[in-house]
């Protein structure tokens, strides 16, 4: 056989075994995905809210996990935890600085398989107008068809950051330092 042929053949069956991994709009407009936060209130309970508009896309292919991209833009005004004083509060400058940062943003820059089946995506977070490393634990939920004809794929995940490494000092003693971030995403395959 012709070396040029072999090669371009080898380099063909090389190029299909890459992984594609499938684009997705995470479905926030059927309301099928969710950012919660929870912080400890003093050590004695938790205050529990949620940001109420956020969007984002991301890549996903279960035979080629390390092949997944996300990336997720949170409203900033959008925080919600059933009490507007307080929501007021944590948008002001003590907190989130919503008015000067609307915006908070999750881009991935790497994800890996785990031996227990969950997936470790780490990635830039940005909050209060800083950017810091931050990893998510992640598990598949589900995938497949819908009853619409599309197809979709689903996750849960978590993490957890401090305050203080978003330039976030407002003291509300040490039990209430750091915020936990529960994300349930399904995203919607694009065409």
């Amino acid at each position: 056989m012709n070396k040029s042929i072999f090669g371009a053949l080898l380099a063909s069956s090389m190029v299909m075994t890459v992984a594609q991994a499938a684009d997705y709009s995470i479905d926030t407009h059927g309301a099928h995905a969710s950012i919660q936060f929870k912080v400890s209130h003093l050590g004695y309970s938790f205050v529990v809210g949620r940001f109420n508009n956020f969007s984002g896309d991301f890549s996903y292919d279960a035979s080629a996990p390390q092949a997944s991209k996300v990336a997720v833009k949170i409203d900033t005004n959008s925080l919600d935890s059933n009490h507007a004083e307080r929501d007021k509060h944590l948008r002001s400058s003590d907190f989130l600085n919503a008015g000067k940062f609307p915006e908070a943003s999750f881009v991935s820059t790497g994800v890996e398989s785990q031996a227990d089946g969950t997936l470790a995506i780490t990635g830039q977070f940005t909050l209060n107008g800083v950017t810091k490393p931050l990893m998510i634990a992640a598990n598949v939920v589900g995938e497949g068809q819908d009853p619409w004809g599309g197809y979709r794929a689903g996750f849960v995940g978590h993490t957890e950051f401090a305050l203080k490494d978003y330039g976030i000092s407002y003291d509300l003693g040490p039990a209430s330092s750091k915020v936990q971030l529960e994300l349930v995403v399904e995203g919607v395959r694009k065409q």
